[in-house]
This record gives structure tokens, sequence and C-alpha cells, in this order.
């Protein structure tokens, strides 16, 4: 019987091609198999680089997302970005590069293997900044099992403003376990918890900046890239199966009106309600944070702990709604775009 290939749970991985030697013996190279790699060898991550979920269909590991250079039964599941469903995935090594500014970041080398041949991504543990050298000082053959938290921030940037229940705006940083929001579904209801977290902001932990004005948002939205826009679509164009719409925030990104903001360090912040709610941020309907035992994996280990230890027992269903693709998002955009620039 074949497997299903449903996925159990995802993340987001960069291509191993987006890696380049700008100095060393293998000058030129993208990641490459761990016999070929060089310690010493200095890395760029493209500027443009993306990062691209990768579906997983795991068999063995009962929904605990963990990779391990000696686990079966993991395969490339079906709704992935990264390679195609049915891929055989393994955990090659654990790479310790050297950043300019002597910090050290961590990333796992992930091989997926199909008849076409095998495809490398990186999973970095550690933020890791497009367009700057990194140094190969350490390769792990056989890592210990790794828990696969998301690369990727879901959350809003310090100094979004969050619609209150009586209409009022609220920075996110001044939110507090209590206050009530507005909700697009059920009307007001109470924020359960605020979850904070600070990283460099650099690679897929650039918030997405959205200026104000540029779809109808009344300040400056700011949002981590997986953050997810709601879009209600009218009509029979629809993008999507459903007329509800969410649409991931580095999707929207053109480089031009809407772009990255990469460098130092920033604060984000998500917000946890009763139910996976619609919420609005600077006006714009947007998501609360979703936490189910699917999510709650994906999540950090310091927010899942603080999550479990908060909140024991909750367990969102998604809200309604279909997600797009890149082309569906990127369509939406253009939409969303001049539809705003035509009421003007």
């Amino acid at each position: 019987m074949t497997p299903s290939l449903d996925p159990d749970y995802a993340c987001h991985v960069l291509p191993g091609a987006a890696f380049r030697v700008i100095a060393g013996a293998n000058l030129g190279d993208p990641l490459l198999g761990t016999e070929e790699l060089c310690p010493g060898d200095v890395y760029r991550l493209d500027t443009d680089a993306q990062a691209l979920q990768l579906a997983i269909s795991d068999r063995q590991s009962a929904g605990g997302r963990v990779l391990s250079p000696d686990t079966e039964g993991q395969r490339v599941a079906s709704g992935t970005e990264v390679a195609r469903p049915g891929a055989a995935l393994r955990l090659a090594a654990r790479l310790t590069f050297l950043g300019r500014e002597g910090h050290k970041v961590d990333l796992l080398l992930i091989e997926l293997t199909d008849g076409d041949g095998t495809e490398r991504v990186a999973l970095p543990l550690d933020p890791v900044e497009p367009g700057q050298g990194h140094t190969l000082i350490g390769v792990d053959t056989a890592p210990a099992p790794v828990r696969l938290a998301d690369i990727t921030a879901v959350a809003f940037g310090q100094g979004t403003r969050i619609t209150l229940a009586d209409g009022r705006q609220a920075a996110v940083e001044t939110l507090r376990p209590g206050d009530r929001l507005l909700t697009r579904d059920h009307g007001p209801q109470p924020l359960r918890s605020v979850l904070r977290r600070t990283v460099r902001t650099v690679g897929p932990h650039a918030p997405v900046v959205i200026p104000a004005g540029t779809l109808g948002n009344a300040g400056d939205l700011i949002l981590g890239q997986q953050q997810r826009i709601f879009v209600y679509q009218r009509g029979d164009d629809r993008l999507t199966e459903t007329a509800e719409m969410l649409v991931k925030a580095h999707y929207l990104v053109d480089d031009e009106r809407i772009f990255l903001r990469p460098g130092g360090y920033g604060d984000f912040f998500a917000l946890v309600l009763d139910r996976h709610e619609v919420i609005y941020a600077e006006c714009i309907p947007v998501e609360s944070l979703e936490i189910s035992h699917r999510t709650l994996a994906a999540l950090p280990e310091d927010i899942a702990r603080e999550v479990g230890d908060e909140l024991p027992g909750l367990d969102h269903r998604p809200h309604v709604g279909t997600e797009a693709d890149r082309r569906a998002a990127e369509l939406a955009r253009e939409r969303l775009l001049r539809e705003r620039q035509n009421r003007r």
C-alpha cells in the first residue's frame, strides 16, 4: 500500500543552491554533500533567497517533529514548496558557521532524494544574514536529533497597532492578557496571551513592511514573513477555492511598494485568543496565532513551553479560509494594490 503523503507538519527551509562559496576551496559552489564540504570556505546567502515550505509526512515520530540521521519513515508530503512529494528525507549534517561579527550560526543540512537525484536544503537554527560572508568552521555528520522548530516569525513587529473592542488602536507591545480585541467573526474577545521574542532581523526573520496607506492600512504594518493577511474575495474570479483567502506576508513583497527591512534586532509579538481569529492590525484583517498540537510543535521551544504553561490544553481549529500559494498571493497583491490605487 502506498503510504499517505498528507503532511503531518511543515517547516521553512532555504535552498542549498542559495548559498555560494565566495572564498575557499569550493569557490563558486553551493552547499554540497558532506564529503565535499571544506571547513574554512566562506559562504554567502543570496540576498533574494526566500524561505520555502517543506511539508513532511512522518509515520514514526507521532507528530514529534524530530529529525535525526537514522530517522526512517519521513517523506516529503503534498503541499511542499521544495522537492517532490514522496522524496525521502535525511538529516545529513549539522553545520556551524562563523559570522562576520563573530557570532555562530548553526544550520541543518537536509537531503531530499527521489528518482531524479538529491536536492539539498538548509534549515538555519539561528538567523543567517543574506549578502554577508559566513565561514564554515564545523561539520557534524552524526548530529543529535533536532526538533524542527520553524525558522520564520509569525507575529507583529513592535509599534504595529491592534484594534481594541471599542475601536481604539493600541501598539502591540502595550497589550496585556485580558484586553479585549475586535475580531471579524466573534466581536470583542479577550486576549489570552502575548508572546514576545527578540531576534536578529535578518534572512527569514527580517520583517515585512507595508507602508501606511499601501493596502489602506492606517499606519506602517510590520509583520513577520509568515504572518497571514485575511482577504475576502468578491465575484466569481476567485484565486482560491473559498472566498476567504489567507496570504503570507512575504508573498506580498515586491521590493517597491512592500519590502523587507533587515538589520539589527527586533521585537515580535504573537497574540493568542480562545479561538484562531481574524483581528485587525493597522485596520487590516490579519490572523491571530493558531495554537494546536500541529502549530505548537512548530514554535521555538521557549515559546512553545510558555504557551503550554500558560494555556494548557488550548487547541484551536484553523480559521475557515484557503491559504494562497505563491502565484495566487502575487495576483492578490496586484489586485489589492490596483483596487487601492483606483480609490484615490
